[in-house]
């Protein structure tokens, strides 16, 4: 009788758990943690994310946080995530925007995005040849990038970037877009417990959209 008891318990408790979990976990809210920009989706899945390297709440994303690599290894099949740079900060902004479209054309984004962001959240960047010593510190050969940087592919990217800030009238940074349809909304995320529930909350919201 005493096992049967333990037993009745265990199960009831283990259902209240699941109860009590299914509530906690909720789906995103529309008008909470996203908005709706546009009524039609892309015909593409995907995440879009506008950032700056002179952005520290993009520097805590992604050095910190690591919020994109999040998004990134859990997408659906055929979705991706893009990201691109702004390039009203000031300073070194539009020669880094022209950096990551060759960065973008080179399929090195992942060698030199960190190095970038430590150099520019350092403000080492005084010129187009400070950009160069990183990508050659990382990987990118100089003839790689003296040939790249005003190249037509890169020069195709830059206005790229440069007309999806002005479509989707980017004014502020980190700014993420799913299916160019939803825009996930920071503020929403202000009753997160913890920096880590926030980051799943955020992470989750991306996932939900974008599936």
């Amino acid at each position: 009788m005493k096992k049967l008891a333990l037993k009745t318990t265990f199960i009831a408790l283990s259902a209240l758990f699941a109860f009590n979990s299914a509530a906690i976990a909720q789906d995103p809210v529309l008008g909470k943690e996203f908005i709706e920009v546009r009524q039609v989706p892309s015909a593409q899945k995907e995440v879009l994310e506008f950032f700056s390297f002179y952005c520290p709440h993009c520097y805590n994303f992604e050095m910190n946080y690591e919020i994109p690599d999040k998004i990134k290894a859990d997408l659906p099949e055929g979705a991706v995530l893009k990201q691109y740079h702004v390039d009203f900060l000031g300073r070194q902004s539009k020669n880094l925007t022209r950096a990551w479209a060759l960065a973008m054309a080179l399929g090195a984004e992942d060698k030199v995005k960190r190095p970038l962001f430590e150099a520019a959240h350092n403000d080492q960047f005084k010129s187009m040849d400070d950009i160069r010593d990183v990508f050659i510190a990382n990987g990118i050969t100089a003839e790689q990038f003296d040939n790249g940087i005003n190249s037509f592919a890169v020069n195709a990217l830059v206005n790229k970037q440069e007309q999806a800030l002005e479509e989707f009238k980017v004014r502020g940074v980190p700014t993420f877009l799913v299916n160019e349809q939803y825009q996930i909304n920071g503020e929403g995320f202000s009753d997160s417990k913890s920096t880590n529930d926030f980051i799943q909350r955020y992470v989750d919201t991306a996932l939900f959209l974008v599936k």
